[in-house]
This record gives structure tokens, sequence and C-alpha cells, in this order.
């Protein structure tokens, strides 16, 4: 269900269930942490086998949860997540096709979500008398906005990669979403490292601009000048 590739800094891994959108199931969610956790690169780039990145929930697990373990799958999917999320390293989602519920959820835990013009994305589980139980109640509003998060999770509606780039839900829009996680891969990965911890440092500003001075200090005793 998942499949991972390694080459020079960057490791791609696949959702590699095309017959089924790349949904997953429980066994899927864990063979993903488990990619996750098994990674040292600098660059993770994440995608979908097939026409779609990723449907979220398989439906069948979901209809066979009860109100035990459906908080149990809850955080099995918020783990993974967070996995993604902190990263050490820069994580990259390639979406090409529909990303839906879960799939968008994982998207965000992502440093960056690279579209193809293909792309759409959609909050579904409203639709289905759900919603998203993987972190998106809480990271869709840091990245979008309360607004606009509202707007996408009460309504379910479907976003073109336009739409989602103009509210800020996905990075930028290009024709082959891998190509940008190749370029990251060139860039030194402390550098990379120290600008994601500075940019998400919630602290207030002056303790902020104390550890951007260390963190500059620090890439300037390794800079040998060369460009």
């Amino acid at each position: 269900m998942i499949t991972t590739d390694v080459t020079g800094k960057r490791r791609t891994i696949t959702l590699d269930r095309p017959e089924r959108k790349n949904a997953l199931t429980r066994e899927g969610l864990d063979e993903l942490h488990e990619a996750v956790a098994d990674a040292t690169e600098s660059v993770l780039y994440l995608h979908g086998a097939g026409d779609a990145f990723c449907a979220g929930a398989d439906l069948d697990t979901v209809g066979s949860l009860d109100e035990e373990t459906a908080a149990g799958f809850a955080e099995q999917g918020q783990d993974v997540a967070r996995a993604l999320e902190q990263y050490d390293g820069t994580v990259v989602a390639g979406i090409d096709g529909p990303a839906r519920g879960g799939g968008v959820e994982l998207a965000l835990a992502c440093d960056l979500r690279i579209a193809t013009p293909a792309a759409t994305f959609a909050e579904s589980g409203v639709t289905l008398g759900l919603f998203g139980a993987w972190g998106g109640t809480a990271r869709l509003p840091r990245i979008v906005g309360e607004g606009a998060a509202l707007d996408i999770a009460l309504s379910g509606r479907v976003l073109d990669a336009t739409e989602a780039r103009d509210c800020g839900l996905c990075s930028r829009i290009v024709e082959e979403p891998r190509t940008v996680a190749e370029s990251l891969a060139e860039n030194d990965p402390t550098a990379m490292r120290r600008i994601k911890e500075r940019i998400r440092d919630t602290d207030p500003d002056a303790e902020q601009e104390r550890r951007e001075r260390e963190a500059f200090a620090e890439l300037i005793a390794a800079f040998d000048g060369q460009s």
C-alpha cells in the first residue's frame, strides 16, 4: 500500500493503492507512519499513484468503526500527520488529481503542497455526516485562516488548484511537483531545517529574534563562502 524510493537526499513515499484512489486503511496508516519514521533524507516527497493524491480514509474501514474504535482510528491518523509535520527535514506533498478528507489533512501536515493543474481539494466529510479528524480542524485554519477554513469544511465543496493556491491551501501549481522536491534536495539541509523551525516559532517576537540570531550564527560557522 506504501512504497518508497531513495534518490540522493530525497526519499519518495508513494501512496500506492490506485484502485481505491489511495484511500488509507489502518494497515496503510501504519505503513505510512513506518515509512516516515525510517526516513533520514533531507527531503521527503509524498504523492499518490495513479490519477489521485489520496481519497482519505478508506470508507470500508470507516464503516466498520464504532464509538470506541473511532477514537483510536482518528488518533492513528493524527500520529501519521504529526510525524509528517515534525519530520526533521522538508516534506513536499505532490498533489495530482483529487485530495479528499484525510488526503487533504495529510497534505496540510506537509511543509509544501505542490499541485498540478489537475489537482482538486475537498474536506468532504461533512457530506457524510463526519469531519476530518486527522488534525485537519487544527491545521486548516492556521494555513488558510478561519473564514476560509469554515467555508471549506462546512460546505464540503471542491476547490480547483487555482482557488486552493489563492487561499493558501496549496503553495503553487506546476506541471510536475516532483521537480520542486528535486530542487529542494539541492539546498543545504541544515539551513532548511533552521528556516522551518524559525518560521513555525510561536514564542514572543524577542525570543524568536534571539533564536534567529543564534541559528544564523550557527550557519555562518559552517559557511564556506561558496554559492
